[in-house]
């Protein structure tokens, strides 16, 4: 998936050019292209299938030169993570009913690579069973609110563990809760299931969705399915794979992993990884700091930032924008930006 708009990584990242085609953590490659590298450990290049927004479309070429341009299916409209998740089930399950899809987000960090591949083919196999639905799950080290949590039946005997409970980003006082019972993983956003088992709990659970999907099966992989696909997002409603299918499905299970993972989903999630100094601040700048601490400073090197007296501050400078904010403020990017839109497309 490589549709997103990376609202919270603002103003580093752009609508024109979101944070999954960004060198984030300067390694001469994108986070979308990592993404790529890390699979091609556990696939073929032909097995890839990327879902962008339409005006991605060329970043993704660019970016990913080895793949056809019937690997890369285009969405005319964002209507969130199910809707994504069911153009690409329903696309690959027109060309391979058996087919078992991994579904992962362009712009996660995974530190521990050879641990991730043998946790891809574990949830591989556990998802040959009938209308499985598996996630990975992370252990939490943070009470953090932007993520969702899985509490699961622990079962020795298995691997995979059947999910108890699914709730999509608590508030800080149940997610305290939630990092101190020791019940509870993170869902990371990377899922694994057979296309059949999906297209099921979407006929369950989404029939709207499944019906409008269903309707346009002749359409898949011809010359028919841009303009299907045109007409079909107009009839669908935005909303996520965890709300409209991971909470209320009785199939859910988890995986507990531990591959070094992080969403990288904000500053705050970059700040949690990056190398500090002293005083516990992250310094991408040329900087001389006084009493200050536990902030990420990013501006360009060609000036010389001079700061006194901050603490848990973000201070970055990309282009046009100078951003100064709580580094823990990632719930008012999405205020940052549609006031900062009202000064001028070219801000955002």
């Amino acid at each position: 998936m490589a549709g997103g708009i990376g609202t919270r990584f603002w103003p580093h990242s752009r609508r024109k050019l979101p944070k999954q085609f960004l060198d984030i953590l300067g390694t001469g490659r994108s986070l979308l292209q990592m993404t790529y590298d890390r699979f091609l450990e556990i696939a073929d290049k032909d097995r890839f299938v990327i879902i962008t927004y339409k005006k991605y479309l060329n970043l993704v070429k660019e970016q990913l030169p080895d793949l056809s341009d019937d690997q890369i299916l285009v969405e005319p409209l964002r209507k969130n993570t199910a809707t994504c998740i069911a153009y690409a089930c329903y696309n690959i399950h027109s060309k391979d009913p058996d087919a078992t899809l991994v579904v992962t987000p362009a712009d996660q960090l995974v530190l521990k690579e050879n641990k991730f591949a043998n946790t891809i083919h574990v949830a591989v196999e556990a998802a040959q069973t009938s209308k499985r639905l598996i996630t990975l799950g992370i252990k939490p080290n943070r009470p953090e609110t932007g993520y969702g949590y899985i509490q699961y039946i622990d079962s020795p005997e298995s691997t995979v563990k059947k999910v108890k409970t699914f709730i999509e980003k608590p508030n800080l006082k149940l997610a305290k809760t939630f990092l101190e019972s020791g019940d509870f993983v993170w869902n990371s956003g990377m899922f694994v299931w057979k296309t059949g088992s999906l297209i099921t709990a979407f006929q369950k659970h989404m029939p709207d969705l499944a019906e409008v999907f269903e309707e346009g099966a002749a359409a898949f992989n011809s010359e028919n399915e841009a303009g299907f696909i045109a007409r079909a997002y107009t009839q669908l409603k935005s909303i996520s794979i965890d709300y409209g299918i991971m909470e209320k499905s009785s199939q859910v299970y988890v995986l507990p992993s531990d591959f070094g993972w992080s969403d990288l989903g904000s500053w705050n999630s970059l700040y949690d990884i990056a190398k500090k100094d002293n005083e516990n601040n992250v310094v991408e700048a040329n900087a001389i700091l006084y009493d200050t601490a536990n902030c990420y400073i990013k501006v360009d090197a060609n000036k010389l930032v001079v700061i006194q007296g901050l603490e848990n501050y973000l201070v970055n400078e990309t282009g046009n924008v100078l951003l100064i904010c709580k580094l823990d403020a990632e719930k008012k990017f999405r205020e940052f930006v549609t006031n900062a839109r009202k000064k001028g497309e070219e801000f955002i």
